[in-house]
């Protein structure tokens, strides 16, 4: 257990460091143009093939993390003859290592150990229902989908290199796809490349994106936006803040300013704060999670880049610790690829053997 716990800190320390050299990246490049230029936009003439459906999406961005749980496990079970403490410690391993987190897996274990004794099972075979079941359990099921609800203020957070501004390009993409008349507030203004980024999006999409020049005041640009989508009458309102941790008290100042100004403002609104996390952060999304809700009534999640990471487990151990709704999962590079989070899709996803 001691060799799992350093495992986590070496993990924690590297990832606080990419988060550090993420925020550094204030331009965007030639290539990040060109790659939002070329992003799937969803629209009359996009066709959705059999192969590509939303399962088989989610499938298809879940294998790295389905094969570090649920190839594992097999493999485990497999080579069990009976349920014991021994099969147990080597669950704990593979659940802590997918970061599923400590307390998370401890809550699990003694779940699956106090039913596998009621119901007097033998077969380790068995063990892997019992465990998709009590995932199940810990996720939940959202009822309440995003944008449902309007006029709408959803005002997006989260450290810079996350993937936020990319998340409202999409977002706004599937919104106005919908029918919903979308106008996104560019209150990044910390960072011209995020200013740039959504111009691009705004364009693409035929989305209205208020902004201000770079170095504005973000208040400043939410309350001319509250004002543009009050006058065009418009849906859904996307905001995009700032995400610089190493200003963190001036950050969290600037959010509840910000927050402040909607209220006042679009009283009407009906207002949802998602927070934006990076997967492969592991447990350091977590943490920058607690330091979030010290400054905004966070609605729901959005866990991005899932696709690229074996520990996807992180969206379970989220769940439990926060118990904050996930809204939307990132699981590839195409505006399809965000998808609204289903808890029994993901479980079934998680579980579901490879053909």
């Amino acid at each position: 257990m001691a060799g799992l716990f350093k495992k986590l800190f070496n993990r924690s320390q590297e990832s606080g460091q990419e988060e550090i050299q993420a925020e550094e990246q204030e331009q965007l490049t030639d290539e990040e143009i060109e790659a939002i230029n070329e992003e799937e936009i969803e629209n009359e003439e996009t066709v959705e093939n059999e192969q590509s459906s939303i399962f088989s999406r989610l499938k298809n961005g879940l294998a790295k993390t389905r094969n570090n749980i649920t190839g594992k496990l097999n493999g485990v079970l497999a080579s069990f003859k009976s349920v014991d403490e021994e099969l147990f410690e080597e669950l704990e391993e593979i659940l802590i290592t997918s970061d599923v987190g400590v307390s998370t897996t401890l809550m699990i274990l003694d779940k699956l150990r106090s039913r596998v004794k009621e119901q007097n099972i033998k077969d380790p075979s068995e063990v892997k229902e019992l465990l998709k079941q009590e995932i199940l359990a810990i996720m939940g099921e959202s009822t309440e989908r995003l944008g449902e609800q309007t006029p709408a203020v959803i005002l997006v957070i989260g450290v810079n290199g996350v993937g936020k501004t990319t998340s409202i390009g999409k977002i706004a993409s599937k919104m106005k796809n919908s029918g919903k008349k979308v106008i996104i507030a560019a209150a990044d203004t910390f960072r011209a490349a995020a200013i740039d980024q959504l111009e691009i999006w705004g364009k693409r999409i035929g989305v209205d994106v208020i902004k201000h020049q770079e170095g504005a005041d973000p208040a400043a640009v939410i309350f001319d936006a509250i004002n543009s989508a009050k006058s065009k009458k418009a849906d859904i309102l996307i905001c995009d803040t700032a995400g610089r941790l190493h200003n963190k008290k001036n950050l969290m100042e600037e959010l509840k300013k910000i927050s402040r100004i909607i209220e006042r403002e679009f009283p009407e609104a009906y207002k949802e704060t998602l927070l934006v996390l990076d997967a492969t952060t592991g447990q350091n999304a977590i943490s920058q999670a607690k330091l979030f809700k010290e400054a905004a009534d966070i609605n729901g999640l959005v866990l991005t880049k899932l696709d690229g990471t074996a520990k996807g487990g992180i969206i379970i151990a989220i769940k439990s610790e926060l118990d904050i709704p996930v809204k939307l999962i990132g699981v590839g590079e195409k505006v399809k690829d965000l998808q609204e989070f289903s808890a029994s899709d993901f479980v079934n996803a998680l579980f579901e053997e490879d053909e």
